[in-house]
């Protein structure tokens, strides 16, 4: 059987590999969707999606699970939403979530639809990993070891800096021009 877990994936943790083990018990395929593709280079999203694909390629070599990692970009119609996810991705047939709008989604499109308990989730948060990294704070420990490396080629701790300062749009006291 062939599973669909979707997520942003900004940056992967280890929560998200913690739900990618859970899964691999249940499907012999997964196919990851990488949501909100189209977005980079901001606080909320700094990775690119192909950076994101890295990460997850690299970290998902320790499971005996065949994955296929899709870039997915964002459409703004919510009742076709699963329509164009279905259309980007091979074909599954049981969709994993936590997120209550993706839970809705496919359940109107009559995917059956799994949830699993969320794995030390107060850490193991986008938003928290994100704020560490801007803030120069340990985050290394949160991530798969490949997702370090990911995030030190690619200069991502510099970027998230600098993209949450400019952000600011001035909030910080500084003269500096808006982009």
């Amino acid at each position: 059987m062939r599973g669909f877990y979707i997520g942003r994936f900004q940056p992967y943790h280890n929560g998200h590999q913690h739900m990618v083990e859970a899964i691999s018990d249940e499907v012999d395929e997964l196919v990851l969707g990488i949501g909100s593709a189209g977005d980079s280079h901001t606080p909320r999203n700094p990775f690119t999606a192909g950076e994101r694909v890295m990460m997850l390629t690299k970290s998902l070599t320790e499971f005996d699970l065949t994955t296929y990692v899709v870039p997915i970009e964002d459409l703004d119609r919510n009742s076709v939403w699963v329509s164009h996810v279905q259309s980007m991705c091979p074909k599954f047939e049981v969709a994993y979530s936590n997120n209550p709008l993706v839970i809705q989604l496919f359940e109107e499109a009559g995917v059956e639809v799994r949830q699993s308990p969320m794995f030390r989730r107060e850490v193991l948060e986008g938003t928290e990993l994100r704020q560490r990294m801007i803030d120069g704070e340990n985050w290394r420990d949160l991530v798969p070891d490949p997702v370090v490396d990911v995030v030190e080629e690619v200069g991502g701790g510099d970027r998230i800096r600098h993209v949450a300062d400019s952000d600011s749009n001035g909030t910080s006291g500084d003269d500096e021009a808006e982009l």
